[in-house]
């Protein structure tokens, strides 16, 4: 912390060879053992959803804490190339009880101009009974040490926490959907300059979309989204390098039960929505949009059990490829249609509210779109790489905010 920015990007520890990597694990505490999970094991993944769903992240006043649905968890831990030594669990070697969970998934980054393979390290979680047992630093070393194993020496993570140091930090937004259940569980309320029924009004969305051509992505778009992802991620520092099959799993495959009809934009176990805007005349998609599903349980709430909450993944439109368009505001329009959509869409699917964070270009379209500020933000870090801060939530070296960040972190 407070050191100056490095000049040249780089990692800070040279990889090592397979053979000089530790070969047993950590030790655990006493009366603990280590346990890979088996993520396609419907037992397993249930026992990593009760764990995250009692005592993964809270908001400081105790209200909200995340749920990952089971699928969930299938989309987010199984992309294409898996570890599943990644998987990683603590139990109680007396009951066997899972206690204690971390994961990571292979991810290829490109920051700035440099392009490698990392673990995206995500829902590390302690049993709240065990917290002074000292196991997260354990959990970490020992992930740590089985990237290593397969020659992967960098990573990325995000905390709500600040520890030394974050790449950025993105602050959270909240586009309210259900007004009255909003208010009802205290994530809102109605501002001393307004009536609930005004409130009600003001944040009410249309009941269709907008946009001619858009319809929900298929496999026969892969590529093409492939391609126009890819493009378009190049305006970003830091960003994901995906191949066609990663584009196909995380836009794809967490589409829910495709034999239902899908009814109000939704069908049983849906968690990723993924929608494209079709040329009619040329066939070629020119846009896309897409956003997940987190729910979050309500803690101790009378009527009101669950919070339904969509957050922006990624989106692209061939609209930037226009020389000027961000300058003239032709971007941010387009965009604003787009991420306009994907809030009616959502508010029809049965969303409370839409979240989205101060990265790619979210920014010039958060407040068009009735986005609120929120009180929680997200630091990025890179373990085992160095380079200068990248935008997010503010602009940095003539960077405008947000633009430094291209990643979404599930």
């Amino acid at each position: 912390m407070g050191e100056d920015a490095p000049l040249d990007d780089g990692y800070i520890e040279p990889s090592k060879p397979r053979e000089e990597v530790r070969q047993e694990p950590y030790p655990l505490p006493k009366d603990f053992e280590w346990s890979v999970l088996d993520i396609n094991d419907p037992k397993q993944i249930k026992e990593v959803y009760d764990l995250l769903s009692l005592n993964y992240v809270e908001d400081d006043d105790a209200s909200f804490r995340f749920q990952y649905s089971a699928e969930f968890l299938e989309w987010a831990l199984k992309p294409p190339g898996y570890y599943k030594e990644w998987h990683l669990g603590v139990r109680v070697s007396s009951n066997k009880k899972l206690v204690a969970f971390i994961s990571g998934v292979p991810v290829t980054l490109r920051v700035r101009g440099n392009v490698f393979r990392a673990s995206e390290i995500n829902y590390l979680c302690v049993h709240k009974k065990l917290r002074s047992k000292r196991l997260a630093p354990v959990l970490i070393k020992e992930i740590t040490r089985q990237c290593n194993l397969l020659g992967i020496f960098q990573a990325i993570y995000t905390a709500g926490v600040v520890l030394p140091t974050p790449v950025s930090t993105c602050r959270y937004f909240h586009r309210s959907l259900n007004i009255p259940k909003l208010i009802d569980v205290k994530f809102t309320f109605v501002p001393r300059s307004m009536t609930l029924a005004r409130m009600i009004r003001v944040f009410k969305t249309a009941a269709v979309p907008h946009l001619g051509g858009l319809r929900e992505m298929e496999e026969k778009d892969v590529s093409q989204v492939a391609e126009l992802f890819t493009r378009y991620m190049q305006r970003f520092d830091m960003a994901p390098v995906m191949t066609l099959d990663e584009v196909r799993h995380q836009f794809l495959s967490g589409r829910g039960d495709l034999e239902s009809p899908s009814e109000k934009y939704r069908r049983p176990g849906q968690v990723v929505w993924t929608y494209v805007v079709e040329n009619p005349e040329t066939r070629r998609i020119t846009d896309f949009f897409s956003f997940y599903s987190l729910p979050s349980t309500i803690i101790n709430h009378p009527k009101h059990n669950l919070l339904e909450a969509a957050y922006l993944f990624y989106y692209a439109t061939d609209v930037v490829f226009d020389a000027g368009s961000e300058h003239n505001g032709t971007l941010n329009k387009r965009l604003s249609s787009l991420v306009g959509d994907a809030l009616i869409i959502a508010n029809q699917a049965g969303f409370d509210v839409f979240n989205a964070l101060t990265l790619m270009d979210n920014v010039g379209f958060l407040e068009d779109l009735k986005f609120g500020a929120g009180d929680g933000l997200l630091n990025f870090y890179l373990y085992n790489w160095r380079t200068a801060p990248l935008a997010g939530v503010k602009a940095i070296g003539g960077v405008d905010a947000g633009k430094g960040v291209g990643v979404v972190m599930l």
